[in-house]
């Protein structure tokens, strides 16, 4: 739903603005809403923690698309924050931020998801949710399909060996299932004389060893060497030629903990998608059929984020774990990120992509988790709350009023609102505001000044939530919270006058 030529009217021209001295009565409400600085906010094409985000940067918003943020906020904050954790990982904030989440009620029948999929969604005070409430998180939309990239081919002044390749490189199925095998199994070395791409892969996946090499032929017409290591249970791909060597350095970065999948992919049409997906999970991904399960793995938080997107993508439900850094058999391992697919609508998916096999499961359907065509609805696992004192820091959004964390749906609009009243013989004769939040926050001010200007302190009083939004002509659902406020404000304005009227009659 879009504004209506009123509410817009009232956001540009907003009447009675400013602050009335020797009001009768003071109404303020609302809250700044904040994130604690570490939390990981999902931007285009990395998520990245809130404290670095910058305005012009673009992020995850309810809508499934990446929208501008126009300015970060940052204040103290000493109190409870609310931690809350998901499927796909925890994030905390102040007690007043809202969440794009389903409140289940305390009732027997909300234990089969049939009918959890029956409840509405709101916009939900984090303090206000408790495990087993349902969080929704957005499937990104955007969809644009790539058909080439260019290629880099010009030669050093004293390079005599290095053979050409194609100018531009189909980005087809082939390309794509390529360029996951290298961001799961895939390395290289840019020194000159020892320039090379190098795909490892277990002594046994001679199949993939071989896609990969077929691959190579198909896309740059270069014979790649593919070789055996019996004494390390290995078998390598090797490239030698410096053009590819830095297409892929461009494209995907060096080093297991530094690779990300480009902004260009996290856009294609989801059959192209699916390919880059058959990569990634033939290269580092495995199948449990007796469970039955799916999981990831990676050092690459970067990668972790941008599959846990594919994924949602393609309607398939990945849960998110930390493993910490450890030693085994005097091994040292490195924190990693496991991605798990569980749900047995998500697992056929993945299947299907990965395998080509169609995959039918005897035991019931058991999910607690699902898709529609917008969101997935993740329940939330955990609550608590967590002192703190620091810094906080929020973003206004362009357009959509919202973003996502790693792991919830935020909205951003912390307004606070303050009205003031005069009031002679019972009426309140005169009203302004002051305002600080949206447009939405803005025009819903506006308005509840002209509803209760001429009005007896009774008949304001009792001007509501959806009064306020009927006479603006109706509000967007991810709005509506605003006009509560402004109803509230105007509320709080009252009392405070009858309280000042009580202490003057002692």
């Amino acid at each position: 739903m879009a504004y209506s030529e009123k509410a817009i009217d009232h956001m540009r021209n907003p009447r009675n603005v400013g602050e009335l001295k020797n009001a009768d009565g003071i109404g303020r409400v609302g809250n700044p809403v904040c994130v604690l600085p570490e939390i990981e906010i999902t931007t285009n094409p990395n998520e990245k923690k809130i404290e670095d985000v910058a305005c012009g940067e673009r992020v995850l918003s309810h809508d499934g698309c990446y929208h501008d943020v126009l300015k970060t906020m940052s204040r103290f904050f000493e109190g409870d924050a609310v931690s809350i954790k998901n499927r796909l990982g925890l994030s905390t904030l102040t007690p007043e931020h809202k969440i794009l989440a389903i409140k289940v009620p305390k009732n027997p029948k909300f234990l089969h998801i049939k009918n959890k999929k029956k409840l509405t969604p709101d916009w939900i005070r984090a303090d206000l949710l408790s495990k087993g409430d349902i969080t929704l998180y957005p499937l990104p939309s955007e969809i644009e399909d790539t058909k080439y990239i260019s290629v880099d081919i010009s030669k050093k002044k004293w390079d005599f060996k290095s053979n050409s390749i194609p100018e531009k490189i189909a980005v087809d199925a082939n390309f794509l299932r390529l360029s996951g095998y290298y961001l799961s199994e895939g390395s290289l070395c840019g020194k000159v004389t020892k320039t090379h791409l190098l795909f490892t892969f277990h002594i046994n996946e001679e199949s993939l060893a071989d896609d990969v090499a077929q691959a190579i032929e198909k896309i740059f017409g270069v014979i790649a060497k593919h070789k055996q290591i019996p004494n390390h249970k290995t078998r390598t791909v090797t490239v030698n030629n410096v053009f590819i060597v830095r297409l892929f350095k461009k494209l995907f970065g060096v080093g297991a903990g530094n690779k990300a999948i480009p902004n260009f992919m996290l856009k294609l049409p989801l059959h192209k998608q699916a390919e880059l997906l058959k990569g990634l999970w033939k290269g580092d991904g495995f199948f449990n059929f007796k469970v039955p399960r799916s999981g990831y793995s990676t050092i690459s938080k970067k990668i972790a984020n941008q599959i846990k997107l594919l994924l949602l993508r393609q309607g398939i439900i990945p849960s998110i774990y930390t493993e910490d850094e450890k030693i085994t058999n005097g091994v040292k391992h490195k924190q990693a990120y496991r991605i798990h697919v569980g749900n047995r609508q998500s697992l056929t998916k993945l299947i299907k992509i990965v395998l080509g096999d169609d995959v039918q499961f005897e035991k019931p359907q058991s999910n607690d988790a699902w898709c529609d065509e917008n969101f997935a609805y993740f329940p939330i696992t955990s609550t608590r709350a967590k002192k703190y004192a620091g810094n906080v820091h929020n973003l206004l959004i362009d357009d959509a009023h919202s973003y996502t964390t790693s792991s919830l749906t935020l909205h951003n609009c912390g307004d606070r609102m303050s009205v003031y009243i005069k009031v002679e013989k019972n009426i309140i004769t005169d009203i302004k505001f002051q305002t600080m939040g949206c447009g939405a926050a803005i025009a819903t001010s506006s308005i509840i000044t002209e509803l209760a200007k001429g009005k007896t302190i009774e008949d304001a009083l009792k001007i509501t939530r959806q009064d306020v939004a009927d006479a603006l002509g109706g509000l967007p659902p991810i709005k509506m919270h605003c006009s509560n406020l402004a109803a509230d404000a105007l509320h709080e304005a009252i009392r405070d006058y009858k309280e000042k009227q009580k202490k003057s009659q002692r």
